[in-house]
């Protein structure tokens, strides 16, 4: 049993879901904090050849709240940031069937900052065709109280992990001796390097999962996804 853990983040870069597809459980933490200025609610797409940051603005409330606990701000234009991204690449060669999916996931109801991110992330997984099972990390039984190294130990014990996979960001906080210790083996997912063509500009790196979407087909980001890393 190969399993991920990560934070939600809204249209993340195909790194995170080349880590959905390496794993046969992947858990999705709602129940940690949410951090101000972070990814978890923004990302970058590309505009006139360059990279730029669409936001979610989420409602002011305590710095204490779990991402569970946030909601998204009353004033939150879905409309426009559909618009944004629709002039952006309304000219790309897979604009027809990949917008439907960023559109529909914007233009969601839901109030709740994680069950906003999450539902778009469940609409990417199901347009590539990525079947990893989904759960939130509130839904698994440890105590609520580990922290770090000690938590996500704890989260793969209880899910009955043989492998951690974990973001290659993760090498100065993990401990490989100390996951052997508990049967698991510790893994980091180190993305290749993915190009492709933006509308004949110089390629921009590393944008939201929109981008990857806009410019190539299913099969070909499939392709990203379950050959363009290595487990070191």
């Amino acid at each position: 049993m190969n399993v991920a853990i990560m934070q939600p983040y809204f249209f993340p870069y195909i790194g995170y879901f080349q880590l959905i597809g390496a794993a046969d459980l992947f858990i999705i933490y709602d129940d940690i904090k949410y951090t101000k200025k972070g990814w978890i609610n923004r990302n970058r797409f590309l505009r006139n050849g360059a990279d730029c940051v669409f936001t979610v603005p989420v409602r002011k409330d305590s710095d204490f709240l779990d991402v569970k606990d946030r909601l998204l701000a009353r004033d939150f234009d879905r409309i426009k940031l559909v618009n944004q991204l629709r002039e952006a690449y309304r000219h790309a060669p897979h604009f027809g069937e990949a917008f439907p999916v960023v559109e529909k996931s914007i233009m969601s109801s839901l109030e709740n900052l994680f069950e906003y991110i999450h539902a778009s992330l469940l609409e990417v997984c199901r347009y590539l065709a990525i079947g990893t099972r989904i759960v939130q990390s509130s839904s698994v039984a440890v105590d609520p109280q580990l922290k770090a190294q000690d938590r996500v130990l704890a989260l793969c014990k209880a899910a009955g992990a043989k492998r951690y996979i974990n973001a290659m960001g993760g090498r100065k906080l993990y401990s490989r001796e100390e996951f052997a210790a508990q049967d698991i083996e510790l893994k980091f997912l180190e993305p290749r390097s993915i190009t492709y063509q933006q509308f004949g500009e110089p390629f921009v790196p590393w944008l939201s999962i929109i981008d990857v979407m806009m410019f190539n087909p299913v099969p070909k980001i499939r392709e990203f996804v379950e050959t363009g890393y290595e487990l070191v």
